[in-house]
């Protein structure tokens, strides 16, 4: 008889990867730490900072810390998903502007959800079906992100900052909070 052999998954899936139970989602976002998930794309620091310091000025979020990444077309490292999820109370991810970078981009606020801290996962509208492609992949259709317009990468800082404010009604609507 042959010995068995492991049979891996290709897809990254994992037990309890079916698990699509969004987050506890906050009543306010006064004094919550917010993480920002820079995966390395151009520009996704610049959107990353000025949602950041909108969620600030107009909800009182508190401080914001930005993580880096080590490659856009791969989901976050463990050891990093847990410090952020340990150090934060909600997480942006930026920028998914391309087909694997917008799946991973997914996948890591799918993983964050799973960890137990609300995240607004950001692609571009060219690429939103590869991150809806991965969210049922990953066993969480229904994860909501949002979508900035595309290109991102070639823009000026005027325009990375249109594109923020652009897209905070979305990140505020999922996060469960109402503008203010």
């Amino acid at each position: 008889m042959a010995p068995q052999e492991a049979l891996l998954d290709p897809t990254g899936m994992s037990a309890g990867a079916d698990d699509g139970t969004l987050a506890a989602r906050p009543v306010s976002l006064r004094g919550l730490r917010v993480g920002l998930l820079d995966n390395t794309k151009p520009n996704a620091t610049m959107l990353l900072e000025e949602i950041a310091a909108i969620l600030q000025r107009d909800h009182a979020a508190g401080e914001a810390t930005l993580y880096t990444k080590d490659y856009f077309g791969t989901p976050l490292s463990e050891p990093l998903r847990e410090r952020i999820a340990a150090e934060n109370d909600i997480v942006i991810t930026a920028v998914g502007d391309c087909g694997s970078c917008s799946a991973a981009t997914v996948a890591d606020g799918i993983m964050f959800e799973r960890a137990g801290v609300p995240t607004v996962s950001i692609t571009s509208d060219s690429f939103f079906m590869s991150g809806r492609a991965m969210a049922s992949v990953q066993g969480f259709p229904g994860f909501e992100f949002t979508a900035v317009a595309h290109p991102m990468a070639s823009l000026t800082e005027t325009e990375v900052r249109e594109r923020a404010a652009a897209v905070m009604p979305e990140v505020l609507r999922i996060l469960g909070v109402e503008e203010g």
